[in-house]
């Protein structure tokens, strides 16, 4: 190696590749063992999935649903992530992708007849939401037509 030639600090590659890594589009947010059967909270989530942000919110604001609250929470957070992590506009945010997956059961045991015990199932479940930014990813649709069309 030539003496001359200095070698860069490991802080000014990492800036380099930062520097050069795509600024990110989406934000997640995951609500994580709450108290609430997953097939109870899918219906809120279809109503709101594709939906805008600030729309979503009023159909879930004022939906009498309990899942709905919860819903509310997990999405005002992806917001928050959008906004304070990735500095993504909060007016062009839209609900990109939203599931609700099983967690852990709680078993508890109900005293029956005869000296008999069934189980009642106390269900729990996993929120996710994702939300895009619809300005910048119209933006990056065009550059890859663009680079499509160049290709051709």
């Amino acid at each position: 190696m030539p003496e001359n030639k200095k070698r860069e600090k490991r802080s000014i590659f990492h800036k380099k590749r930062k520097a050069s890594e795509p600024a990110p589009i989406e934000a997640i947010a995951i609500g994580r063992y709450l108290q609430i059967s997953p097939y109870k909270v899918r219906p809120i989530l279809n109503a709101i999935r594709g939906k805008n942000v600030d729309k979503a919110l009023q159909l879930l604001e004022f939906s009498t649903k309990k899942g709905a609250r919860l819903v509310e929470k997990v999405l005002n957070s992806a917001i928050a992530n959008a906004e304070n992590n990735f500095n993504l506009n909060v007016d062009s945010l839209y609900v990109a992708k939203c599931t609700s997956d099983d967690g852990p059961r709680l078993k508890r045991m109900n005293p029956m007849a005869r000296g008999r015990a069934s189980v009642i199932l106390k269900r729990q479940s996993h929120i996710t939401i994702v939300v895009r930014d619809r300005s910048k990813e119209n933006i990056e649709q065009e550059k890859t037509t663009v680079n499509e069309s160049e290709v051709q």
